[in-house]
């Protein structure tokens, strides 16, 4: 009997260890509190100015209003936590410094900082907002993170950086202006959930990221929305890319990724960008209104495309290479805006094959001065015969199941104004290029 009793009186033990304190602004006292704390306790900011930078080196709870603001004083990271089990909740937090070799951010997560819970806070005027950097298992989520809106993109730190923080949730967060919203880097097993990213270089960036899943969120009006390289096993589903100027989606090196239920829709050159990336299932996905709605290249092998819905792109595909791709898979297409076919038995799937592109579409791909015969009865005869005869081809891509429907994807009624605003900021130039054509070195 002695055993239960035990147990029954340590349950009720714990809860009364905890104490709450109430911590009042000024200069040092937020570190003097967390001195005195008890692991567990629970420390109440109220409104008012907490001067630090602080370190949490204990398990407590750290809460309080927007209009507790910790304030960094433009000196490392505002609030850097070094223990395991540590919740922020609610306030703000600003004034980190500018060293970007040391990362400085609002609020850093170190190694062996693992269980984290970093929730509801302002986090804004900090060179990176939130840097998860090696702690497992944290969970960041609905906070608004607003970061630097200085002329040079690179020069600007990210929204929430990650690296080697596997177990990583971050879940509804806000984050705007910046350089990436999101820069996964050397981690894994994580989930980026419902996130809203805008005014940015990238949404989502990842550099040697494996087994992470990337669903739900919202790019709008950035450089380049999803950017999926050198990594393994992503999963990418259900994502807005609306107004990004460069790619919508990009898979670089990326592979054995499932790629399906994304939008990406207008302002982009290139709706989805395919750079030596094996193993994709890229699948009921909707890319419509760019200059090229997927540019393949560089050797990318044993991709599978089909469901996929190719809407009033400029150009739907631009592939250079010899070889014959194939995109269905089990007899089940991809829908091409610009297919004008026939479905007489009434399946679904079109009568006739699909094939984007010719040898003259290469050539001028290759050499855009060739562009001056476009209209040149040599030219004419080239693809006249290409269209008759194709065998006569070099290889490329054909659809052999084109769909008759495209599938539709809608858009939240509040996203819709987001959209509108950031084409009108590219229209009026209010976003900086002076970046831009570093794109593509990362």
């Amino acid at each position: 009997m002695w055993l239960p009793v035990l147990l029954f009186s340590l349950v009720l033990a714990s809860p009364l260890a905890a104490a709450e304190h109430r911590v009042a602004p000024g200069t040092g006292s937020l570190a003097a509190a967390i001195a005195e704390a008890a692991p567990g306790d629970v420390l109440m900011l109220t409104d008012g100015a907490y001067l630090g930078p602080v370190v949490v080196d204990r398990a407590l709870v750290v809460t309080g209003p927007r209009g507790a603001v910790v304030d960094g004083q433009g000196s490392g990271s505002v609030i850097t936590i070094t223990a395991s089990d540590v919740a922020l909740k609610g306030f703000t937090v600003t004034g980190s410094g500018r060293i970007n070799q040391n990362l400085d951010a609002g609020v850093k997560i170190d190694k062996g900082a693992d269980r984290s819970q970093v929730e509801d806070l302002l986090v804004t005027g900090n060179l990176h907002g939130i840097d998860v950097h090696g702690g497992r298992d944290a969970v960041v989520a609905r906070n608004e993170i607003i970061g630097l809106d200085s002329p040079r993109m690179n020069e600007r730190g990210n929204g929430i950086y990650v690296w080697n923080s596997p177990g990583t949730l971050l879940e509804n967060n806000v984050i705007r202006f910046g350089r990436d919203g999101i820069f996964s880097n050397a981690s894994s097993n994580s989930i980026y959930r419902g996130n809203l990213m805008r005014d940015l270089r990238f949404a989502v960036h990842f550099m040697y990221t494996r087994n992470t899943e990337v669903s739900d969120n919202i790019s709008i009006g950035n450089h380049l929305g999803f950017a999926i390289m050198f990594s393994n096993q992503a999963r990418i589903l259900n994502n807005f890319s609306l107004g990004d100027r460069e790619h919508g989606l990009m898979l670089n090196y990326a592979n054995n990724a499932d790629v399906t239920g994304n939008l990406v829709r207008g302002g982009t050159k290139k709706c989805f960008f395919i750079y030596n990336a094996h193993k994709n299932l890229i699948w009921d996905n909707r890319f419509e209104g760019c200059d090229i709605g997927i540019h393949f290249t560089a050797g990318s092998e044993k991709n599978v495309l089909t469901g996929n819905a190719f809407i009033a792109n400029r150009e739907q595909v631009k592939y250079v290479g010899t070889r014959n791709m194939e995109w269905s898979h089990e007899g089940r297409g991809n829908f091409w805006s610009d297919h004008p076919a026939f479905d007489l038995n009434g399946d679904g799937v079109a009568d006739s094959f699909y094939r984007p592109n010719d040898v003259m579409d290469q050539i001028l791909w290759s050499q855009p001065a060739a562009s001056l015969l476009i209209g040149s009865p040599a030219v004419q005869l080239v693809r006249w015969s290409q269209r008759d005869f194709p065998a006569t081809l070099p290889g490329g891509v054909r659809d052999s199941a084109p769909l008759m429907r495209p599938l539709t994807i809608a858009v939240p009624p509040e996203i819709l104004g987001y959209e509108t605003q950031a084409a009108g900021r590219w229209a009026e130039g209010h976003y900086d290029d002076t970046d831009a054509d570093n794109l593509s070195a990362h």
